[in-house]
């Protein structure tokens, strides 16, 4: 697929490039995100269409599907207690916390190949179907950029068009910084990501693992923008940005006046981190509902979507809202 051929464009632009590289099923499926999924062959792909349906109602009129439950609902997994890494700074795959949560562990990942560092697909919980959005910490740290976000942006919306419930998993450091990323807007594509959530009316339920830094925790179904439940892990670091950061900002004139800098400096990240950078912070204030253990998370993820089974949010007489494209 594309609008103008290898042809076209070397005459125009004089640039060599193939069929497949130029509109291909990866070139699609990674690169430009126009492709959701890629199948080897024929059988495979009507396979995976058939999967897929199964995860969605018949029109957006019909409640998220429900089949008969083959997992325990009361299941807690201890391997979820070690998943995130004692140190910050190692990564995880937020996958595998998804797949010891959802029903039976099958996870139906949807633009698997495209902005890798946020993870969008279909599951179940106690046999009813769910959309799961997570920030992936094995991919450019789970940071919020451009394709990050509207990739997510685009799945909150689907899963909201057809009442299936959002379960989203947080571990963001931030956006990502740089002048490409702020040139071609980030600014304006992340906010399509805030917009998506806000406008959202599905039970929406947030579970943070890790790190929640700044304006990417806002967008990513934060109490700010009317979650309905908001979970965190003991391991949860809710701030305006990381220890480091904060203290060379906050304290920069205090640190280069000091006479023993590098002293001050880890006195005062020892302090920030006691005082911001934990859940019990944000629970005191309401932006979490309870901080939970980690193997505890399926059943009370289950317990949450079953008190939101009957939720209806009428939204405002408007023709439609005005999502920033």
């Amino acid at each position: 697929m594309y609008i103008t051929g290898p042809d076209v464009i070397r005459t125009v632009t004089g640039e060599e490039v193939g069929h497949e590289e130029l509109g291909g099923a990866m070139t699609h499926s990674s690169r430009s995100g126009v492709a959701h999924f890629a199948a080897e062959d024929e059988e495979q792909c009507l396979a995976d269409v058939r999967y897929l349906i199964s995860f969605l109602p018949q029109n957006n009129l019909s409640c998220a599907p429900e089949q008969p439950p083959t997992d325990d609902p009361e299941r807690m997994d201890p391997e979820l207690d070690e998943v995130v890494p004692e140190n910050p700074k190692l990564p995880y795959d937020m996958r595998d916390v998804v797949r010891l949560i959802v029903d039976d562990s099958e996870f139906l990942e949807v633009q698997e190949h495209h902005a890798r560092n946020i993870v969008c697909g279909f599951a179940r919980l106690d046999g009813v179907s769910v959309g799961v959005v997570g920030n992936q910490p094995a991919a450019l740290a789970g940071v919020l950029d451009i394709d990050a976000s509207a990739k997510a942006a685009r799945f909150v919306r689907t899963c909201d068009a057809f009442n299936i419930p959002l379960i989203t998993f947080v571990d963001v450091p931030g956006f990502l910084p740089g002048t490409e990323q702020e040139w071609r807007g980030i600014i304006r594509h992340g906010a399509k990501l805030l917009y998506a959530y806000a406008e959202a009316t599905v039970p929406k339920i947030t579970v943070i693992t890790r790190k929640a830094y700044g304006g990417a925790y806002d967008v990513m179904s934060s109490k700010h923008l009317r979650a309905d439940f908001n979970f965190a892990w003991p391991t949860a670091e809710i701030a305006v940005m990381g220890p480091s950061g904060a203290v060379n900002i906050v304290y920069r004139r205090e640190i280069g006046a000091s006479q023993t800098p590098d002293a001050l400096r880890e006195r005062l990240m020892e302090d920030y981190t006691a005082r911001f950078e934990n859940p019990y912070v944000a629970a005191e204030r309401g932006y979490i509902d309870d901080v939970i253990e980690p193997h505890q998370t399926r059943p009370r993820l289950i317990r949450a979507l079953r008190l939101l089974a009957t939720k209806h949010e009428p939204g405002p007489r408007r023709k439609h809202g005005n999502i920033p494209l």
